[in-house]
C-alpha cells in the first residue's frame, strides 16, 4: 500500500507542477488605498497578483521602499489599507501590439478615473 501512495503522491506532485507553469501572470493595474489618509498608489505591473503580495510583504517587515507609505502603514496599521486589481491587460493578436505602452496607457486612465494627486498621494517607480 506504501509503493501505491508514494506513486500517487509522485503523480499529483507533477500534476501541480505542470499547472503552476502553465498559469500565465495576468498583467495589469493594481490599487493600494490607504482608508485613514485616503492616500493611494496606482500601478502598472506584468504580474499583479505578485506586485500587490510584494509590496504587503515589504510593508509587514518595514522595508517598503516608499517611506511615506512606509510610515502610514506603521502610523495607522495593516487595517488601514486596501489591495485591490483594477484592470487586467486584453492581449490582443495585432503585430503592433506592445503590451508595455497598453499597460502605461491603462495606470494613466485609471490615474484618471480615480482622480490620482501625485503630489499628495504615494509615487512608486518600480514592478
Amino acid at each position: 500500500m506504501s509503493d501505491e501512495y508514494s506513486r500517487t503522491e509522485k503523480i499529483d506532485k507533477k500534476a501541480l507542477k505542470r499547472q503552476y507553469l502553465e498559469v500565465k501572470t495576468r498583467a495589469g493595474v493594481y490599487l493600494i488605498r490607504n482608508l485613514v489618509t485616503e492616500r493611494l498608489l496606482i500601478a502598472g505591473s506584468n504580474n499583479v497578483t505578485a506586485a500587490l503580495n510584494r509590496h504587503r510583504f515589504e510593508m509587514k517587515m518595514g522595508s517598503h521602499r516608499n517611506l511615506k507609505m512606509r510610515a502610514d502603514w506603521k502610523a495607522h496599521g495593516e487595517d488601514s489599507f486596501t489591495f485591490e486589481v483594477l484592470d487586467a491587460l486584453k492581449y490582443r493578436d495585432d503585430p503592433g501590439f506592445n503590451a508595455e505602452t497598453e499597460l502605461e496607457d491603462l495606470v494613466a486612465l485609471w490615474r484618471g478615473e480615480i482622480s490620482f494627486r501625485a503630489e499628495n498621494d504615494y509615487e512608486y517607480k518600480g514592478d
